[in-house]
């Protein structure tokens, strides 16, 4: 487990429970996911497909598929979501899971109703500012939540914000806003809350159908809807893309920085936009090696910020390269990446394998808007909003939560005046990165000033917003908040644009004599070292500066952030930016690549094990024009429902020959999420009774 982070509170007397596991007692923290219990004690095999007998581990940590399942208490349930309890009975699936020996029927039913004006399904960033709009419109509000906590993907965001301090809470801690959101939804009368309760279906006739507690079904009458579900992480086909210890930076997110729990020693990130460059981040403050991030596109997909930041801090990244191939018996042990050419195949010689026990896919989202599209087609009120409407940072879903509020407003025959200004912002709350402007040049001189390592139009004003003097700006070019903010003068070394930079981009320097200058820099680390010592520095772009003499340890208690003030040459001054916190050594790869690269042989269906070339074939013997008929294979018949496979479907079609805008798109069926056969009536089990 981890017993130190530079953010998070570690709790100092947890609640340990015993539970056996496979007949050998264990101890894990009370009303933690089984999974997690079973992780923090090395099991990361959970279960064995009864197809083929492969391994599986940790997928989604969501419930949203089976890879995890295990027999608790004699019954197969799926441990991400299961809370642990003293003397829980655990044991590792293999194969099949055992019909129960006493099939009798259970007695006595409960119908669970409940009604509201709005429906909100997610209580992520968007549906927590959507359920406070609608809330103060006057409308009754039913938040249904998926997790045990409001807050979506907040709840695992441990750095600041970029965005706008105004408008959504920019320079603060993704963690620290949940709370906050968590407090006014919470004290609000017209908003009510389902935790651990997912909808599962939206009928025709005005209901939704939701596990409450992930235990009883239920039904819920509503007027209008916001879909605020947030985005799934898409998946992708390579040769061992099913071994545990290949999962999404978002599970990985979540076993870290919810439950605590070192899931790995050293990782590899595919994908370097802001999923993947943060998940590296929230790894080295965890305490996990990170050996690489590699990207198919000739730039970084992020901010440039987080991509500099994550140089500086001894991460490489590797552009124009893909994942060829994971390795490994049972569990992930390396993987391999190469080069691609100009038409993105990859280039066999240029294979570069590293050893490593876990791999996270970051390579884009996929919104969670099946239930708007359901809606839609019945004619309700629905909107959409966050991920769920449109990808962008979470900075922007709390802005467009309002605004879709307003918008399920006027549909629900209800109009309120909205701002032209709030559209304006909401646009520019989610832009992506722009242009980069050069760096201009400034003196160094004998007082303290900002030297600003932030040269990419990006959505962002902290550092203006917290001077107390005023001394930094926008640079008016736009004219809005993509500007680039530059130093005007007056600054008198308080250090608070440093501390509050989202992207650590904002150091202070001052000449102190002809041999010596000052700098002080931005850390979100516990220091391994004092003042006195000698540390590896790095400048803007993560290229080795120098070497620095820690004079001084600073710590704002109110950002959690180090300040460092290093001595080194005056002629560093204005190029150091950082602290390298990772040796090299933790990022070089095997002398022989070892790929194991047959991209028809790998899995498109997790959950089945369907491979591509199995599909393939299939689409040209059968001459198959309707994705649907691909089911006749299993595929996207599994656990998951679908979410994770079919968003490959019309790749493979056009593969095939194919074109796919002339192909049938799939109907996903209820019940969005597996229920046990006995909730769908909530019978009774009278042997809980005992």
């Amino acid at each position: 487990r981890i017993r130190k982070h530079p953010i998070l509170p570690i709790p100092e007397k947890a609640e340990m429970v015993s539970f056996t596991c496979n007949g050998k007692s264990f101890q894990g923290v009370k009303g933690e996911p089984v999974a997690t219990a079973l992780i923090a004690n090395g099991f990361h095999v959970l279960s064995r497909h009864p197809k083929d007998h492969a391994a599986k581990g940790i997928y989604c940590a969501n419930g949203q598929c089976s890879h995890c399942t295990v027999i608790i208490n004699g019954k197969p349930q799926k441990s991400c979501v299961t809370p642990l309890e003293e003397n829980m009975s655990v044991r590792l699936l293999d194969d099949l899971p055992e019909i129960p020996y006493d099939t009798l029927a259970y007695h006595g039913t409960s119908q669970k109703e409940y009604t509201c004006d709005v429906l909100i399904v997610g209580g992520g960033p968007s549906g927590l500012t959507g359920a406070l709009e609608c809330a103060e419109m006057g409308y009754s509000v039913l938040i249904a939540e998926d997790k045990d906590c409001l807050g979506g993907k907040l709840l695992l965001q441990t750095h600041k914000f970029f965005g706008s301090v105004d408008d959504c809470y920019a320079g603060t801690r993704g963690i620290d806003i949940a709370r906050i959101l968590q407090e006014k939804v919470r004290n609000h009368p017209n908003i009510k809350i389902l935790l651990n309760s997912p909808v599962v279906a939206i009928y025709e006739d005005g209901y939704a159908g939701v596990f409450t507690d992930n235990r009883y079904y239920g039904r819920i009458a509503f007027r209008g809807l916001m879909i605020s579900a947030g985005a799934r992480e898409r998946s992708l086909i390579f040769p061992g893309n099913d071994l545990p210890g290949v999962y999404g930076a978002g599970a990985f997110q979540t076993l870290v920085n919810r439950d605590l729990v070192l899931a790995s020693k050293r990782i590899f990130i595919v994908g370097s936009g802001n999923v993947g460059l943060i998940a590296a981040y929230h790894a080295l403050q965890a305490g996990i090696e990170v050996a690489g991030i590699c990207d198919i596109l000739p730039q970084v997909t992020g901010y440039k910020v987080h991509a500099d930041k994550i140089r500086r801090m001894g991460v490489p990244i590797w552009l124009n390269h893909t994942i060829l191939s994971a390795e490994g018996k049972d569990v992930l042990d390396k993987i391999t990446i190469a080069r691609v050419d100009e038409t993105f195949r990859p280039l066999l010689k240029t294979g570069k394998t590293f050893q490593v026990d876990t791999l996270l896919i970051a390579a884009g989202l996929t919104p969670i808007d099946e239930y708007y599209n359901v809606a839609e087609r019945y004619g309700f009120p629905v909107v959409k909003a966050g991920d769920a409407g449109e990808i962008a940072e979470a900075s922007s879903a709390m802005f467009g939560g309002r605004l879709a509020a307003r918008e399920l407003s006027r549909r629900m025959g209800k109009e309120l005046p909205v701002r032209d200004e709030w559209y304006r912002k909401a646009e520019l709350l989610k832009s992506k990165p722009g242009k980069v402007w050069d760096v201009p040049n400034i003196q160094l001189k004998e007082t303290f000033q900002p030297v600003i390592h932030c040269s990419q139009e990006i959505p962002c004003n902290p550092c203006v917003t917290s001077c107390p003097v005023n001394a930094i700006r926008l640079n008016p070019r736009r004219h809005d908040l993509m500007d680039i903010p530059e130093y005007i003068g007056g600054c008198t070394g308080c250090g608070k644009c440093v501390s509050i930079c989202p992207g650590l981009a904002i150091v202070l320097a001052r000449k102190k004599n002809e041999k010596q200058a000052e700098v002080i820099l931005p850390f979100e680390f516990v220091p391994d070292f004092s003042e006195g010592s000698h540390i590896p520095l790095s400048d803007a772009a993560g290229r080795d500066a120098c070497e620095g003499e820690v004079q001084r340890i600073r710590y704002d208690k109110k950002t959690k952030t180090h300040l460092i003030h290093v001595i080194i040459p005056p002629d560093k001054a204005l190029s150091v930016a950082g602290i390298r916190v990772q040796n090299p050594e933790m990022t070089k790869y095997l002398p022989n690549p070892t790929p194991e690269y047959f991209p028809r042989n790998a899995l498109v269906c997790q959950c089945e094990r369907v491979t591509a070339d199995e599909l393939i074939q299939f689409i040209r013997i059968h001459q198959v024009r309707d994705m649907n008929h691909l089911k006749v294979l299993r595929v996207g018949m599994g656990a998951c429902g679908g979410k994770n496979c079919t968003v490959h479907f019309p790749t493979l079609f056009k593969q095939a020959g194919v074109d796919p805008p002339d192909v049938v798109p799939v109907k996903y069926r209820p019940l969005s999420v597996e229920i046990p056969l006995k909730s769908i009536v909530n019978e009774e089990d009278p042997h809980e009774k005992l």
